[in-house]
């Protein structure tokens, strides 16, 4: 039954309906809203206000088609983007396997660090940073090998609610009441040479990892094993979750534009120096009120995209690993095998390269940035080479998309390698 196409019905479901089957596309925003939104966009708005803005939407919008490929595959043909991959032939899943591997790693550390340390803004007694990482790996790993994907599920969207109300009200508050200028000369220009770094960081996980349109592809494949599933429902439920990103990314870079722009104020680059500073861009703005509540709500979206790190690519990993050994049923014993693995590898950077948080994510976006083009090629290549259904076949306006956003990310890629080793 798992592999059965579940593509029956043109049939269009009620708006009520549509809601309950929010799921994989929620658990994508939640993993998407970490360092690319409270780090990047954030900052980007401080530096540049919001001559990053054009930027930031045309990243999402070149990504769109690739994360798409998630859905438009699994609902078409009921199986994974990994198992796509592998009909493909051995070396793309070699690849993917190998990239999931390193990604996947890097991505939870540097995850676990940022909620270390905003862990540590409202506990009050001093512990390490090792030891407030190993707490929240811990509490990740108890409540995934508990709750699975429903637990997930429930948290995300909890998660997401809170994190949109909070931030909207923030940017409207901050809006009414913009932080004085102090600094008259006029802002730096993006559009140089030598901002290329902070473009590339930005970009790399905007609005997320696009290996992430593979975690989306088994979530989807996990939430059709609790309940009905419908194209209509998984392209709507992946389209709230990819679009309200894509707005989020924005009002956190009007944050950053409206209280930190123009006042003179750099960003810490130290972890804990700079989760405090992010608390206190909010307070600055609702409220002195509201600083320790604001702390709790930056932790758990930090949080929310640090157990969906650790579920997603231990589950890509695990599927890949089954069909490299040409196995027809995955043990969940492999799976639990994998989110130990990469929970320790993550730990144990952590505790030798706790130094600073914001090199570790820095690292983790140029990374996920140069990966971009070859997971946004076979994405294309599967959905392209595929027999699927009419109405999730890549149509024309959809295509020309895809090739537009493979010329976009492979020439930067191309212009980000000639800046960092050839220049």
């Amino acid at each position: 039954m798992e592999n059965t196409v579940p593509y029956t019905s043109n049939t269009k479901l009620p708006f009520a309906q549509l809601i309950r089957s929010l799921g994989p596309g929620i658990m994508m925003a939640a993993a998407a809203v970490g360092g690319s939104h409270l780090v990047a966009s954030t900052k980007a708005g401080a530096i540049y206000g919001w001559q990053l803005a054009a930027l930031i939407l045309l990243v999402n919008l070149f990504k769109y088609p690739f994360f798409k490929a998630s859905v438009q595959y699994t609902m078409g043909t009921g199986e994974s983007l990994v198992e796509g991959y592998a009909k493909l032939g051995k070396p793309y899943l070699w690849i993917f396997a190998i990239l999931s591997v390193f990604s996947g790693i890097v991505n939870t550390a540097a995850l676990l660090m940022f909620s270390a340390s905003l862990l540590g803004y409202f506990i009050p007694f001093e512990l390490s940073m090792p030891t407030l990482s190993a707490l929240i790996l811990i509490t990740c790993l108890v409540i995934l090998l508990a709750g699975h994907y429903r637990a997930l599920d429930v948290l995300s969207k909890t998660i997401m609610a809170v994190l949109t109300l909070a931030t909207l009200t923030a940017v409207f508050i901050a809006a009414t009441n913009p932080a004085p200028v102090t600094i008259a000369t006029q802002a730096p220009s993006p559009w140089n040479i030598a901002a290329i770094g902070f473009i590339v960081v930005t970009m790399g996980w905007m609005p997320a990892p696009i290996e992430i349109s593979s975690l989306t592809s088994m979530w989807l494949k996990s939430q059709r094993k609790q309940q009905s599933v419908t194209p209509q429902s998984a392209l709507f439920d992946f389209n709230v979750g990819y679009i309200g990103t894509a707005i989020l990314a924005i009002v956190f870079l009007a944050l950053g534009s409206l209280v930190l722009h123009g006042t003179g104020v750099e960003l810490s680059k130290s972890g804990v120096g700079f989760s405090h500073q992010l608390v206190s861009l909010y307070a600055s703005t609702i409220g002195e009120w509201s600083r320790y509540l604001i702390a709790v709500i930056a932790f758990f979206c930090i949080f929310g995209s640090t157990i969906t790190v650790i579920d997603g690519y231990s589950r890509v990993i695990a599927e890949s690993q089954r069909l490299l050994n040409n196995r027809v049923q995955q043990s969940p014993r492999i799976f639990q095998s994998w989110m130990f693995l990469v929970s320790a590898s993550a730990l144990a950077i952590i505790i030798f390269w706790a130094s600073a948080l914001m090199p570790m994510l820095d690292f983790a976006m140029v990374m996920a940035f140069m990966t971009t083009p070859v997971f946004a090629l076979l994405n294309y290549v599967l959905v392209t080479r595929t027999p699927l259904p009419e109405a999730l076949q890549v149509g024309p306006k959809l295509k020309a998309l895809s090739l537009f956003g493979l010329i976009y990310l492979f020439g930067f890629l191309a212009l980000f390698i000639w800046w960092k080793w050839l220049m």
